[in-house]
């Protein structure tokens, strides 16, 4: 087995380790814990027990920053956490400064941004990407490949369906004047949105609201009912035995 662990890591018993794996200075990892082949856990990253972690994943990860992002790195950015029994996926990559709470699922292929927050119990399908400044809720469902832009707000009990798309910026980056509006979105508890469709920056969608899949959202959405077209429009009343409070998990 070849690994590099520096001397001030921490690592819980019965912590099993893969081959090739690098543990830098100062990481604690808890009990029970498997840590699958390649992979990278940066300096101060903090993992709860019983956590499973598949091959060629990079948790704590410092992000880049270009002379031309509006985004400037802070120049301490603190340790990822990891949440006891989570699972986390092949080749994910969690930034510094994230925060992951318990029993959440990290499918393959995921990225999250540093000052991510994300709750428990939550499935964070293939390839999504949460960008930085994003809060991420208890029990959703953030199904593959959809993107959350940041600054967003994702409650309880959400469902995003695979290639959503979400935006926070009015301006397409021309215009200094858009440096005074970023928003992203926000889902509020029991919200779902359909295949393919796209969030405008800034737009709330309401408690259990339900966007149908290919919709344009290009205002604020409230009131228990359904929304389809481009641009989104009023369809009907959500369904009594689809509405959340008949569906909370027991």
């Amino acid at each position: 087995m070849s690994e590099s662990i520096d001397k001030s890591a921490k690592i819980g018993k019965g912590t099993e380790i893969g081959f090739n794996v690098v543990i830098l200075r100062d990481v604690v990892i808890g009990e029970g814990c498997m840590i699958g082949n390649n992979v990278i856990i940066y300096e101060g990253t903090e993992i709860g027990n019983h956590v499973r972690i598949d091959d060629n994943t990079i948790l704590g990860k410092k992000p880049l920053c270009s002379p031309r992002s509006i985004f400037k790195l802070p120049k301490d950015l603190k340790p990822a956490k990891i949440g006891d029994f989570c699972q986390i996926g092949a080749n994910v990559i969690i930034y510094a400064q994230a925060e992951i709470g318990e029993r959440n699922l990290i499918a393959d292929m995921a990225a999250i941004r540093e000052n991510v927050k994300i709750g428990d119990l939550n499935i964070i399908g293939r390839a999504v990407y949460a960008e930085n400044f994003c809060e991420i809720g208890n029990r959703n469902k953030l199904e593959s490949n959809c993107y959350i832009t940041a600054y967003s707000k994702i409650e309880d009990y959400c469902f995003i369906a695979p290639g959503v798309n979400t935006s926070n910026d009015n301006f397409m980056a021309r215009d200094k004047e858009r440096f005074n509006h970023f928003k992203g979105v926000t889902l509020k508890t029991g919200a779902r949105l359909g295949v393919n469709c796209t969030i405008l920056p800034g737009k709330t969608i309401g408690k259990d609201v339900c966007v149908a899949g290919g919709a344009l959202v290009t205002k604020d959405l409230e009131g228990e009912k359904i929304f389809a077209g481009v641009p989104a429009k009023e369809f009907r009343d959500v369904p009594d035995a689809q509405l959340l409070k008949n569906n909370l998990d027991k």
